[in-house]
């Protein structure tokens, strides 16, 4: 290629420097914890037999990343954690000792992006906190990993990029008498980038997984992470990769058939699949729509700009004036169609994704999409100056009807001869044409830098929900040795507010617990406020409510005692935070 033809290249590589400039937003978890059972910050009378962390999606489990540490700083789970949906239950050792218990977790979510946190209970009292490296460790992400992955992405849209548009352009617009080599040879290059960015991501996603750095893989890890949807969808598009490969042959040469041109058409659409199916779209309320109008937006966005490339790196250059006429306006509308796909799309997961206007302006996604959005007018306005030079100078001329000609037939040639003849100032259109298509081009390589963080970055919907699950009404469960009491207090706010007490039996059945008697209080420490009665009133067997003035805000300790029989009673307290 030429000089200028590194134009692309290097703009790509300005695109993966810009992604490892970019501010990382704060969170990158994309399943939001939502309740524990224990409550974070209670203390019970009583240690639990399990404890379960309840999260706004379905989550997998990380081998040997979920611990319960007790108060001396040894391990107080036992046995494997369950991923029940949205619950992950922790069981617990009997016979603990008294003090604080930190838990630590480390899961999936249905995106195939890791959730990691951890929170503290007590038990019988409050102690220090556990101080052990164990614990906290195996909770956070490597930066190095996390970047290293958005660059992969980002390699990944190259090089759909740079195969869609040649292979679109030789299938349809490529002129006979030009070589295809270079054309060629570039969408072979957007193959090998397709494929390579694959195996990237599949190797990054195991430390990505398990927390660990970039070079710390094991082989039980990157089993886990290949019997995934993820590993599924990269293999694929690995194999997708090779194949297309082995089909653009015949097609470079100009020798491809209707049944290779078939064949390219269905690889196409399976490796662009590959993307929706392990990422947010397939994680979403509606999967079907996102997943359709994700794979809608990579290839209108592959198909519009490797047009842009294809038409700045060779046919601008190569074509002679007879040739862009009759091929700027055919893709002057495939422009205007992918375009229109493009914005529909992305409209249809902003929808989705995002949904509020809260969520546009107050997450870090919404910003994101927001400066996307910004930049995508800016090309549009590019597009639209593109666009009338191509219809004031690269569109053909009609041809006059000799009949409707009051003049001879000479008069007539002499006209159309004159319709037709290059305009003067065709070098100059061409020469602006050529140079706004590479700020089309440059502009839209810095889309691609934010799409490939905005794919690493929680979806609105996700942190709208953990937020809402923060400020609606309050749900607990505590198990003990005896009761497994669910607790909820609604609406959560300071004023008038009822308790709902919920006794199932501690050994997991589900079965409703039968109680006796109910007794519970509600206390403000941290403004000096002590314990007052709350009346509670027996609605059946296992269920009480009761009602109460929670003035001011602030995290109140309600404390209930459940008696099960004459001689078997435990108290459960709750912290419950009041707005």
């Amino acid at each position: 290629m030429t000089r200028r033809a590194w134009s692309i290249p290097l703009a790509t590589l300005f695109g993966a420097l810009l992604i490892l400039v970019l501010p990382a937003p704060p969170a990158s978890a994309h399943a939001i914890i939502e309740r524990t059972a224990p409550v974070a910050g209670t203390v019970v009378d009583q240690m639990p037999g399990e404890i379960t962390l309840t999260f706004s999606e379905p989550v997998r489990i990380v081998a040997d990343k979920i611990r319960v540490i007790a108060p001396d700083g040894s391990r107080a789970d036992t046995g494997k954690p369950v991923a029940r949906d949205t619950e992950l239950v922790i069981p617990v050792r009997s016979g603990g000792p008294k003090g604080t218990y930190l838990v630590s977790y480390r899961v999936i979510s249905a995106d195939s992006h890791p959730v990691s946190g951890g929170y503290s209970f007590s038990y019988g009292q409050v102690s220090a906190t556990p101080n052990t490296n164990d614990a906290g460790a195996d909770v956070k992400t490597d930066a190095v990993v996390k970047n290293a992955m958005s660059v992969a992405r980002f390699i990944g849209f190259a090089g759909l990029v740079l195969l869609v548009g040649p292979a679109l352009v030789l299938f349809a617009l490529w002129p006979r008498r030009l070589s295809a080599r270079d054309p060629g040879r570039l969408a072979l290059t957007g193959t090998g980038l397709l494929a390579f960015s694959a195996l990237l991501e599949l190797y990054l996603q195991i430390p990505y997984t398990s927390g660990t750095s970039i070079f710390d893989v094991s082989s039980t890890a990157a089993r886990e992470v290949l019997g995934t949807p993820f590993g599924a969808a990269h293999l694929i598009r690995v194999a997708v990769a090779v194949a297309v490969a082995v089909l653009l042959r015949p097609l470079i040469a100009g020798r491809a058939g209707k049944i290779d041109q078939t064949l390219l058409i269905i690889l196409g659409i399976v490796g662009l699949a590959t993307w929706p199916i392990s990422g947010h779209p397939s994680a979403s309320p509606v999967p079907t729509l996102t997943v359709v109008a994700d794979v809608a937006h990579l290839a209108s966005m592959a198909v519009w700009l490797g047009g842009l490339v294809m038409l700045f790196g060779f046919l601008l250059r190569r074509a002679d004036t007879r040739e862009l006429t009759a091929i700027v306006p055919v893709w002057s509308g495939w422009a205007l169609l992918a375009i229109t796909v493009l914005v529909l799309a992305g409209t249809a997961q902003a929808l989705v994704e995002i949904g509020t206007l809260d969520a546009l302006t107050g997450t870090a996604y919404g910003q994101l999409v927001m400066v996307k959005v910004g930049l995508l007018a800016i090309i549009l306005g590019i597009a639209a100056y593109s666009r009338s030079i191509t219809n004031r100078r690269f569109t053909p001329a009609p041809v006059p009807d000799p009949s409707e000609d009051p003049d001879d037939g000479y008069d007539s040639f002499d006209d159309t001869e004159e319709e037709v003849a290059d305009p003067p100032a065709e070098p100059a259109d061409r020469a602006r044409l050529r140079r706004a298509v590479l700020i089309e081009v440059l502009v839209a390589v810095v889309v691609l830098g934010f799409t490939s963080v905005l794919v690493q970055t929680s979806p609105a919907r996700s942190v709208q929900a953990g937020d809402n699950a923060a400020e609606g009404p309050f749900t607990t469960t505590v198990t003990t040795n005896l009761v497994k009491l669910e607790v909820d207090v609604s609406p959560g706010k300071v004023g008038p507010n009822t308790v709902h007490l919920y006794a199932f039996k501690a050994d997991g059945s589900g079965q409703p617990q039968t109680v006796v008697e109910w007794k519970a209080t509600a206390a403000l420490p941290a403004k000096g406020i002590e314990p007052i009665v709350l009346p509670t009133l027996p609605i059946t067997p296992d269920h009480a409510t009761g009602s109460v003035t929670l003035t001011p805000a602030g995290t109140w300790e309600l404390k209930f005692t459940v008696r099960v029989d004459e001689l078997n009673q435990t108290t459960i307290a709750v912290q419950v935070p009041i707005r």
